[in-house]
């Protein structure tokens, strides 16, 4: 979409007097753990009593959440209007014990291709473009930015503002939307943070404050050090080094948190880590997708113990051992379908259901086991049709309007309370639907079938997000495929780290004295 197709004419609707103090934490780098430490902030600073939001101005992830959108009327039952923002967002919202709003994220970019992405303006989606293109157009995004940001605090008493990826890519700063120019819009102290388990912590800060001009350098207000494990006694001449080459002041060191990968990960390069062999006696494959989307939804299978989880990797096959493949979600099912095939996936899915083994597709790895995947007006690349992998009697065309709703029902086959949500642009058709492998009732007693299975049941798929975040549903299924459920309260779980992340941040940080930083 060129630059004059996107039509941004914002009026900010904030009104009131301004209440919260505000912090902004910006790292020396992506993926320095800003996103857990907000988390944890935002979950400590609401148990002392305080009224906290968390917001980012700009987040690039394909991992998204169903958020209320205030702007718009509700729907005909009378909930609210839904849009979309950061996975990440939506679990610090957790942590302050809200529901998630569009304000707290009102630019999401969702990487479609190498050099173009999905354009989510507060909570709806604009259009795709080329990098180049929102390159020249973030500045007309500023006056929603700032509205949002106001409007959080006009309703909060601390607003935790997160950067994105380095707050000292000066080249970017004419155009920036989330870091230094957002900064001085807004007038926000700036804290630094840095992860020294990469190493170059040194490097990172002293180069940060080098390369800053003078007027930035006065917004930090200091740095923290994340995830440090050992002696610290040890970095210490570091720090003071550090300090005497900034002037910043050393705001604290957080040691490394153990039960991070307890909650959702933001990012996809979590998935590029290495993975903890399993124990488990069900072997469940995942083929790593390049713009694989929202990924979460198998954390609550990988924290079974009787379930062994694996990503396989571009360039390995699918184990032979393998119970169950699953298809996640992605925002280029077309081009992931093409992967499929480049990496022989493929072939190995189609081998693995010959010998009995069992397929889930979840979103667009539902669209990506029917017959064809239709994009006749090139809603996530060039125009056209591809075939799908045949293992299902559906068919799929993406279409302009996406679908974003809540789901609380009960799935009727199972007898189980389902809750999750849908977010899709595609429609999809054929008698495989008549199968569905679904049956989900709301309150009002309405039913309606969801997905499709094969006449084997070996192969289902669904547009659900969360399904196995129900535990009873999560079990029930387990079991149907001969794997032992262990009882996992999953949701306990991630409130259970999210108290332990809280109570990490108390005994780390001064958390006194960081309040005393925001203004």
């Amino acid at each position: 979409m060129a630059e004059s197709e996107f039509q941004i004419d914002y009026t900010p609707k904030a009104t009131g007097p301004r209440r919260a103090r505000v912090l902004m934490l910006q790292g020396t780098s992506s993926d320095v753990g800003k996103s857990m430490l907000v988390a944890g902030l935002c979950r400590a600073y609401t148990r002392r009593g305080l009224v906290v939001r968390p917001f980012k101005a700009q987040n690039m992830s394909n991992n998204a959440a169903v958020a209320i959108d205030p702007d718009a009327p509700p729907a005909a039952d009378g909930t609210p209007a839904k849009g979309e923002i950061g996975r990440a967002q939506a679990l610090q919202a957790r942590a302050c014990g809200v529901p998630p709003s569009i304000d707290m994220n009102p630019v999401l970019l969702k990487p479609q291709t190498e050099i173009g992405a999905q354009v989510v303006l507060r909570g709806k989606v604009l259009g795709n473009c080329p990098a180049r293109t929102y390159h020249r157009m973030r500045h007309a995004l500023m006056p929603a930015v700032l509205d949002s940001l106001e409007r959080l605090c006009r309703e909060a008493d601390l607003v935790l503002v997160e950067g994105a990826g380095s707050g000292a890519e000066i080249y970017l700063r004419d155009s920036d939307i989330t870091n230094m120019r957002l900064a001085e819009a807004a007038d926000l102290p700036v804290a630094f943070v840095s992860d020294i388990d990469r190493g170059g912590t040194m490097g990172a800060i002293v180069g940060s404050h080098d390369l800053l001009d003078a007027r930035d350098r006065a917004r930090v207000v200091g740095y923290l050090i994340n995830k440090f494990r050992g002696d610290f006694s040890l970095f210490e001449p570091a720090v003071k080094v550090m300090t005497e080459r900034t002037g910043w002041p050393f705001l604290g060191v957080i040691r490394w948190f153990a039960a991070a990968g307890a909650l959702p990960a933001e990012d996809s390069l979590a998935l590029e880590r290495p993975a903890e062999p399993g124990l488990g006696g069900l072997n469940v494959a995942v083929p790593r997708l390049v713009r694989v989307a929202n990924f979460d939804d198998l954390d609550p299978l990988a924290a079974e113990p009787g379930v062994n989880l694996r990503w396989v990797q571009p360039g390995n096959p699918i184990p032979a051992d393998t119970d169950v493949v699953v298809l996640p979600g992605s925002k280029a099912t077309r081009t992931e379908l093409d992967l499929l095939r480049r990496e022989g996936w493929d072939v190995d899915i189609k081998a693995h259901v010959r010998r009995g083994g069992r397929v889930i597709g979840l979103c667009a790895g539902f669209q990506m086991l029917g017959r064809v995947l239709r994009d006749p007006r090139g809603i996530e690349g060039p125009p056209g049709e591809t075939p799908g992998l045949g293992l299902l009697d559906v068919e799929t065309e993406i279409s302009t309007e996406k679908r974003l709703v809540d789901i609380d029902v009960t799935e009727t086959t199972s007898g189980c309370r389902v809750t999750g949500y849908e977010m899709h642009m595609g429609r999809t058709t054929g008698p495989g639907l008549d199968r569905p492998w679904l049956r989900l009732r709301a309150e009002d007693g309405t039913e309606r079938p969801e997905g499709a299975m094969s006449s084997d049941k070996r192969v289902m798929g669904a547009y659900l997000h969360g399904l196995f975040g129900s535990d009873a549903f999560r079990a029930h299924w387990l079991t149907t495929v001969g794997a032992a459920a262990a009882g996992l309260d999953y949701e306990a779980r991630v409130e259970r780290t999210l108290d332990d992340l809280a109570d990490h941040c108390e005994e780390n940080l001064n958390l006194d004295a960081l309040l005393a930083l925001a203004r």
